[in-house]
């Protein structure tokens, strides 16, 4: 299986703003998660075995940090017609079976992945309170093939420095995994 590293997009970056629907229904907007002191946005999709292998965990990690005001955003940017294990209905069955509490979003354009630099699923971008890329890169070191536990040991690091004031060390882990599943025409790389 090949695997995409992550663009590593320059810290300090704004968050580019995006309204999606949601897979249970209704729509999201970057604007919605306003006043949390950090918010993690991350691109997932179900069929990968790189997301499945952590998904558990990005449960537990992501509802630990909501009790600390960390909001947190997933977006789903694969071609549904090509991929159709990333459908929204299975989407939802993802979350139910991860323990996934926060909303996860359709990106059926795969503009929102395009403004991001979304290479891969999984990909993690933590923006600060002002919206500014403050960590990109690995949930952990956990991938399919090895036993270290899916623990979220390289995201929980970046938040509690975020949330602590100071700036996440670096250098900071891409994260690795399946790489987004473009439409025709719209592969960043292709360009």
């Amino acid at each position: 299986m090949a695997a995409t590293n992550s663009y590593m997009v320059d810290l300090g970056t704004p968050a580019p703003d995006f309204t999606l629907p949601a897979v249970g229904g209704g729509t999201v907007s970057l604007g919605d998660f306003d006043g949390a002191p950090a918010l993690v946005v991350m691109f997932l999709s179900n069929h990968c075995p790189y997301v499945r292998r952590i998904e558990q965990g990005i449960g537990t990690v992501t509802a630990e940090n909501r009790d600390r005001g960390v909001a947190a955003v997933a977006i789903c940017s694969n071609d549904v017609v090509n991929y159709p294990d990333d459908a929204a209905g299975h989407l939802a069955e993802q979350a139910e079976r991860a323990g996934l509490t926060f909303p996860y979003l359709v990106d059926e354009t795969q503009e929102v992945a395009l403004a991001y630099r979304a290479a891969c699923t999984p990909d993690f971008f933590v923006y600060d309170a002002q919206r500014r890329l403050a960590y990109r890169g690995e949930f952990d070191a956990a991938r399919p093939g090895n036993d270290l536990p899916a623990d979220g040991a390289s995201l929980r690091a970046a938040l509690d420095a975020l949330l602590a004031g100071k700036p996440v060390p670096e250098p900071q882990t891409p994260s690795l995994g399946c790489g987004i599943k473009w439409k025709p025409g719209n592969d960043p790389d292709e360009r």
